[in-house]
């Protein structure tokens, strides 16, 4: 279903046609299989919106989960919520709060009569649990932490019940992102409680092996629009309506209004496009290369497509820079890790791709070039205008830099090192995302300009994350984190011991240990100025705090920033209440939306 199809002479010729008009059966009956209207029966005919996903879930546990897509967004729920129209925070599962005039506690007042899918109570006591037994216990290995901690000391804020529906969170100092950091998924002590408390023969909490994707549905308890119905490896993933989600519409009425939420997971974005052409899915993201042939279907397909802007999705290139040895044996070669390390290397690197082209060829023109790992939306970002650093393409400039730090050229024209290797690594992106694709060949291709070879690699998506965030054996990567308005949501990224500090990771708890790792000066000081922004109050202390950070960032170039489409998304004209935003994209608001026959 992948859309990227004498006198002998009649007897051939019918026999061919004969063989097309078979194929092309079967093909009608494939493509029908493939349609989620068929799952309904005449008995069971329900409101449902079917979208698409690219991979597998690796987890149904929240707190350990480090990747997208997840079922999260439509599972999980948190005290509060950011708005992503106005990137404001609003109540969820509490109903209002309290900050106290020094800044260090924050009160929080429950909704009354809160249940989780199960119909039991979600009480002041899930929070404390959900916090001090699980973001905060160091045995659990949660990038929430990162965000969590406060300060040079790194401490964590203390969490304590009140009363039946008050909770208080305080922390040892000023904290700026304290608030936000209370959305994170609220956890049901009932269903969890004994796994963090019951040790495996490792010695290490059953929680780390609790609610993997083999775990049945109905043990997944959850306080979000939908619980899990079931789940079919490389198929799909259902979801059904919580009937004891909390919020009400505007006449009182249950939310949400669609029953039932099917994903069907797609070898790749050719195939998604296929089948909501087909009529089979509701949304279809829409990449660069589909919008002109999905423009000029809106009208007789019966959707229509939505502009956001600028994504706040960052997409860059990274070199694995760490110098560490496992076992004995260097992570990265290193010979290849001196080059890495090199920041003339990196800085020659980025000056060598043709980011315009890709806008133009690759992205059709919808598309703006990307310089920060902070995203345009949030008010801490620093444009070009304002000081930041921008490598626009200049292949001189690349050899100029190359030879600067002691690369030469020989007599074939290849790039090698001092002592005569040639400069060459494999780069990495995940399988299937066809735009990423094309930006990692046009990366070969650019970089091979000025004497690199370049091994462009797509990996299934389960493979390239246990590369960079387990084995750690990779040389260069191509990849996309989703950005926001606060910049301590990066944290994990940022801080040297962070669980996302990709180029140059620190084994996370129950990986093998890694002897040797280095932290350069200048990691070390993006990490403090995180530090130093999270407890800065001042607005405009905080905005030049992070200001500062982005600069080092583009002198240094741990990420290589690329370009990033427009966030677009096709929806069907059969959803209603569509309200769609970048931060967001079409279903933030899931719970609200309806859908017709």
């Amino acid at each position: 279903m992948n859309s990227h199809k004498n006198s002998n002479i009649f007897t051939k010729f019918f026999q061919r046609s004969w063989i097309f008009t078979l194929l092309a059966f079967w093909i009608i009956l494939a493509l029908n299989g493939c349609n989620p209207s068929h799952y309904k029966t005449a008995a069971d005919q329900v409101p449902q919106l079917v979208d698409s996903i690219l991979s597998d879930p690796k987890t149904f546990n929240s707190p350990l989960s480090q990747e997208s897509p997840n079922i999260f967004s439509l599972t999980a729920e948190g005290l509060i919520s950011e708005n992503p129209l106005t990137g404001k925070l609003e109540p969820a599962l509490a109903e209002s709060w309290q900050i106290s005039d020094d800044k260090l506690k924050i009160v929080f007042t429950l909704r009354p009569g809160l249940k989780w899918s199960d119909g039991k109570p979600l009480t002041v006591d899930d929070v404390v649990f959900t916090y001090n037994d699980i973001y905060l216990n160091p045995e659990i290995p949660t990038d929430a932490r990162d965000i969590l901690r406060i300060g040079v000391s790194r401490q964590l804020p203390t969490v304590r019940k009140l009363d039946e529906r008050r909770v208080e969170f305080a922390t040892p100092e000023p904290f700026a992102p304290f608030l936000r950091t209370t959305g994170l998924p609220i956890l049901p002590a009932h269903a969890l409680a004994e796994s963090v408390k019951t040790k495996d023969s490792s010695g290490r909490p059953k929680f780390l092996t609790k609610w993997k994707v083999d775990t049945p549905p109905e043990q997944i308890i959850v306080n979000g629009p939908y619980k899990l119905e079931s789940y079919a490896t490389n198929q799909r993933v259902i979801f059904r309506r919580n009937p004891y989600y909390w919020r009400k519409g505007p006449q009182g009425e249950s939310q949400p209004y669609i029953e039932r939420i099917v994903w069907q997971i797609v070898e790749s974005t050719d195939t998604s496009l296929l089948q909501f052409r087909s009529g089979s899915l509701d949304t279809e993201p829409v990449t660069p290369d589909y919008f002109s042939l999905l423009k000029r279907q809106e009208k007789q397909g019966n959707f229509k497509i939505y502009n956001g802007g600028p994504t706040s999705t960052r997409t860059f290139l990274m070199f694995n820079l760490n110098k560490g040895k496992r076992e004995g044996n260097p992570l990265v070669n290193p010979v290849k890790s001196g080059w890495f390390n090199n920041v003339e290397f990196r800085q020659a690197v980025a000056y060598a791709i043709d980011r315009q082209t890709m806008i133009n060829n690759i992205f059709r023109g919808l598309g703006i070039l990307q310089n920060s790992p902070i995203a345009e939306q949030s008010p801490y970002y620093l444009s070009p205008k304002d000081g930041l650093t921008v490598y626009d393409y200049n292949p001189k400039k690349a050899k100029e830099l190359l030879l600067k730090a002691g690369f030469k050229y020989n007599n074939k024209n290849q790039l090698v090192d001092a002592k005569g290797n040639r400069i060459r690594f494999t780069l990495l992106t995940n399988a299937g995302n066809k735009i990423r694709e094309a930006m990692g060949s046009q990366i070969k291709q650019d970089l091979g300009k000025i004497g690199m070879q370049v091994d462009f690699t797509p990996l299934a998506w389960n493979t390239y994350t246990d590369k960079l965030s387990n084995t750690l054996d990779w040389d260069a990567a191509l990849m996309g984190l989703t950005g926001g308005i606060e910049p301590n949501e990066g944290a994990n990224v940022w801080y040297p011991t962070g669980g996302l500090h990709m180029f140059n990771q620190k084994p996370q708890a129950g990986q093998k240990p890694i002897q040797g790792w280095e932290v350069a000066p200048w990691e070390e000081e993006i990490g403090k100025l995180y530090i130093q922004g999270a407890r800065e109050l001042d607005e405009a202390k905080r905005k030049a705090i992070y200001g500062e950070t982005q600069r080092i960032t583009q002198e240094y170039l741990p990420l290589i920033h690329m370009v990033g489409a427009y966030s677009m998304e096709a929806v069907r004209d059969r959803v209603h209440g569509i309200k769609y935003s970048a931060l967001g994209g079409a279903l933030w608001n899931i719970y609200e939306l309806k859908v017709s026959d």
